[in-house]
């Protein structure tokens, strides 16, 4: 570091903290803010909290400081809310005050400084891409249009397992054949394409970025540099690493997959009766002129993050959560037999006559919620929240984990205990019809990918514990449930190896 960046720096923070008092003490005169600690200059409460703003450590601050409060994390406003009726007024009440989303150093690289959906600030842009991103991805009429597909992957995964004579004794990693299932899904949509094995190459190279692309954006690491500006220029080996990742992705997606969908689509008429995935109804927007390449890029990538990742982690909760609760494994492998007959393979339509399937999956997206505090919000201007004045550009925080796992509003919550949604919750459902279980969020931000995750979560569990009796490793009582949280993100740290005895049907 030279000596003239030094006095800079110094320079700097001896300006940001003449600022800082001025600025605070204008507010505490003006605005009647969130309860919270006590910030400091410059550093406001991070040096307090640090940096791991995960859903559990919010939901321990919340129980000191009330269901709802301000982090003043250096220059930025982080408020939290808590409770069911503050979550109604955020993503309902005034979803369009708070509907739009933060943005930082790391986030404007991944997403085109919000060229896509689901990262957009609100307004017409993102009007017009949820308009061209919901007909070809989020309709029933999709579901049913792809619904063999996924059944078809999932019976993939039962016989690649079946096949594996280590899996029924030594056990199999699941989640490698899982993602290889996941990303199939999804590529049939997107691209009427398909992964032929866990080793093929493209495949490998798409996961593997997915995983850096994920590891880089969901790092607490970050936060020091964009909670705090002067600090910056530190970031500038990680920020060029992001944009490395970045421009290998979206060139990926373009070389192997627009590229030669557009040669496919130039073949056919661009009309309805040729359109055969969902990228053709993307390009026909773009032949209209409505939005350009980069938007394309960045829907393929939304729906890469997004629908792909997502729906993983919740089918690794749900089968590590029955691993260690055989008595729930059995009960639900006893449904299917019952209800669908022994050895007969669950399709989508089955899903809705098995409410101890359904109770088993809302269970786990309760308690493991994939996305704990959603994604975040932002007022973009001044607003008012329960009697409090919410800054301009804050960061709303909605913590749906702990609105679900709250022993004021659920009995027992620490418990895996699907017969909640069966008996006391039978009428809470996962699309948002009750404030206290928002897995997916509610109004205008809520996550569109529910029509599609729920389909596939029911095929590929109904398949696994329908075909195989799962159980934990040899010399293991219970499998590893130990979290890894991200800046949004809440799945497994250990990618365990599980038992699965095929049945003989």
């Amino acid at each position: 570091m030279d000596f003239v960046f030094v006095e800079k720096l110094l320079v700097g923070l001896l300006a940001s903290v003449v600022v800082a008092i001025v600025v605070s003490k204008i507010r505490g005169r003006k605005l009647r803010l969130p309860p919270g600690p006590v910030p400091i200059p410059i550093f406001g409460n991070w040096l307090q909290v640090g940096d791991d703003l995960n859903h559990r450590n919010l939901a321990a601050m919340a129980g000191k400081l009330g269901e709802i409060f301000l982090l003043r994390m250096g220059q930025r406003n982080v408020v939290v809310v808590s409770s069911p009726p503050l979550a109604r007024e955020v993503l309902h009440t005034q979803g369009v005050e708070f509907g739009s989303r933060t943005r930082n150093a790391v986030f404007d690289i991944f997403t085109g400084k919000g060229q896509g959906m689901a990262f957009t600030v609100y307004g017409d842009h993102w009007r017009k891409m949820r308009r061209i991103m919901t007909v070809p991805f989020f309709t029933n009429k999709v579901v049913q249009q792809y619904r063999a597909g996924w059944e078809a992957e999932a019976a993939f995964v039962v016989d690649t397992v079946r096949a594996d004579p280590k899996a029924a004794t030594e056990g199999v990693v699941l989640r490698r054949h899982l993602q290889l299932m996941m990303y199939n899904n999804m590529y049939r949509i997107m691209f009427d394409r398909r992964f032929e094995s866990v080793d093929d190459p493209l495949f490998l190279r798409l996961r593997a970025l997915n995983s850096e692309r994920s590891r880089l954006a969901q790092s607490f690491e970050y936060n020091y540099g964009d909670f705090i500006p002067i600090l910056r220029p530190f970031l500038r080996g990680y920020l060029r690493l992001c944009k490395e990742v970045m421009e290998t992705r979206l060139k990926l997606f373009k070389d192997y997959f627009l590229d030669e969908r557009k040669k496919l689509a130039s073949t056919m008429a661009m009309d309805s009766s040729g359109l055969k995935c969902a990228i053709d109804h993307v390009l026909q927007a773009q032949q209209k002129g409505e939005i350009n390449e980069e938007n394309v890029l960045h829907i393929i990538e939304n729906i890469n993050v997004a629908a792909i990742e997502t729906t993983l982690w919740s089918i690794e909760w749900v089968l590590a959560e029955l691993v260690n609760h055989p008595e729930i494994q059995k009960k639900l492998r006893d449904e299917l037999d019952t209800v669908l007959g022994v050895g007969h393979q669950i399709t989508e339509p089955d899903t809705h006559k098995l409410p101890y399937l359904q109770a088993v999956i809302k269970e786990a997206l309760r308690l493991r919620m994939a996305v704990p505090l959603l994604l975040p919000h932002m007022n973009l201007h001044d607003a008012n929240l329960a009697g409090y004045d919410i800054p301009a550009e804050s960061k709303i925080l909605v913590n749906a984990w702990l609105l679900a796992n709250n022993p004021e509003q659920w009995k027992r919550p620490d418990e895996f205990r699907p017969e909640r949604f069966l008996e006391e919750e039978k009428r809470v459902e996962a699309n948002g019809n009750d404030f206290r279980y928002l897995p997916f969020g509610v109004g205008r931000r809520s996550c569109p990918g529910v029509i599609l995750a729920l389909p596939i979560l029911g095929i590929t569990i109904g398949r696994l514990v329908h075909n195989f009796e799962l159980t934990p490793p040899p010399g293991q009582d219970k499998l590893d449930t130990t979290e890894k949280h991200g800046q949004f993100s809440l799945h497994i740290l250990k990618h365990s190896t599980i038992v699965a005895k095929a049945r003989a049907f």
